[in-house]
């Protein structure tokens, strides 16, 4: 992909380039007592993260947190993989932003707003540049 001006939001990172994204990936937290579990959907990183201790060192795959969420965003990876897709364009740049929906019948949803870099106004959205998709559960 040449995503390499679209930047995606993530849950307490900041921004991660798109191009870096190799996985999209829905998983549930383990319950704790007292806590319910969350669902937290994570883009899977192209670099390898490692970790150590007296015993050795680990090496395994860096995955960033997009959203947490309170039930299984099951169209998600397929919804910004869509997102994604389309914004593969010479000269597109800017930022997704996932952000999490309660709808009427309880069910939770995603959406992934891009805002282009093309709009000069502080969190204005460029007009004709504006792609949102959904995932519903």
């Amino acid at each position: 992909m040449g995503l390499n001006k679209v930047w995606i939001r993530t849950l307490s990172d900041g921004l991660l380039r798109a191009d870096q994204v190799i996985g999209l990936t829905a998983h549930a937290t383990p319950s704790i007592p007292g806590k319910s579990p969350r669902w937290l959907f994570d883009a899977t990183v192209a670099v390898p993260a490692g970790s150590g201790n007296t015993s050795g060192w680990d090496v395994g795959i860096l995955h960033r947190t997009l959203i947490q969420t309170p039930v299984e965003p099951v169209e998600a990876p397929d919804e910004l993989a869509r997102l994604l897709a389309r914004l593969d364009e010479p000269g597109t740049a800017g930022i997704i932003e996932p952000m999490a929906d309660r709808v009427a019948d309880g069910a939770g949803r995603i959406r992934f707003r891009f805002r282009s870099f093309g709009d000069s106004s502080p969190g204005a959205t460029a007009a004709g540049q504006e792609h949102e998709a959904a995932s519903r559960r």
